[in-house]
């Protein structure tokens, strides 16, 4: 199972000794997370063993391809509105992961739309905001659901919830998303934390 840390800033580079399978990066300026403005150029560096993903909402492809560019982005995640074409665009030059917020088994209808234009789905919760709010869906929503791409979990997902998300058997689940529940403060993550579920996982 792949993990991806987001919401990455301040302790960047410990985080990336972790060698996780991704690393979010947050380009939403309304965001505790933002990064565009961060001057550390640790945040900047190509990486070798992560893939660099940058998380935007409702933004235009010169706006993600200028700060691909600068922080050397692998990979870009769309988290508002943003068209299949948009995507199908921006996947000739990184992988896409597209964020799908979800309450009830209807919100799974959107997929179609994306299907064959995304190299991943991310299910998040529904709230009023674009993510990170720290709380949790009904995975059981996925389960009875025939999701036929292959997608991340997000959403309030906590070190005691790593057993559990473990034992989940639906198919095309190929990773987690972790954020808010592994941090001391938004943006400083909690090494010891990450360091337990990249063992219990990776394991």
């Amino acid at each position: 199972m792949k993990v991806k840390i987001c919401g990455l800033r301040d302790n960047f580079t410990e985080v990336m000794a972790l060698r996780p399978d991704f690393a979010g990066l947050i380009f939403y300026p309304k965001s505790p997370r933002y990064v565009g403005d961060c001057q550390d150029d640790a945040l900047k560096m190509k990486l070798t063993y992560t893939k660099k993903v940058g998380v935007f909402v409702n933004d235009d492809y010169d706006t993600i391809a200028r700060a691909a560019a600068e922080f050397n982005l692998d990979a870009v995640q769309l988290h508002g509105d943003e068209t299949p074409q948009l995507c199908d665009f921006l996947r000739q030059d990184y992988l896409v992961i597209k964020a799908l917020s979800i309450a009830t088994a209807d919100d799974l209808a959107k997929l179609a739309a994306y299907k064959g234009v995304v190299d991943y789905f991310l299910f998040d919760t529904k709230t009023p905001g674009y993510g990170g709010s720290g709380k949790k869906f009904d995975w059981q929503i996925l389960n009875s659901a025939l999701i036929d791409a292959p997608f991340i979990l997000s959403g309030g997902i906590s070190p005691d919830d790593i057993p559990a998300v473990i034992d989940l058997k639906i198919p095309n689940l190929v990773g987690i998303d972790l954020n808010s529940k592994f941090e001391t403060a938004p943006t400083m993550k909690d090494i010891a934390k990450l360091s337990d579920v990249m063992r219990i996982v990776k394991n």
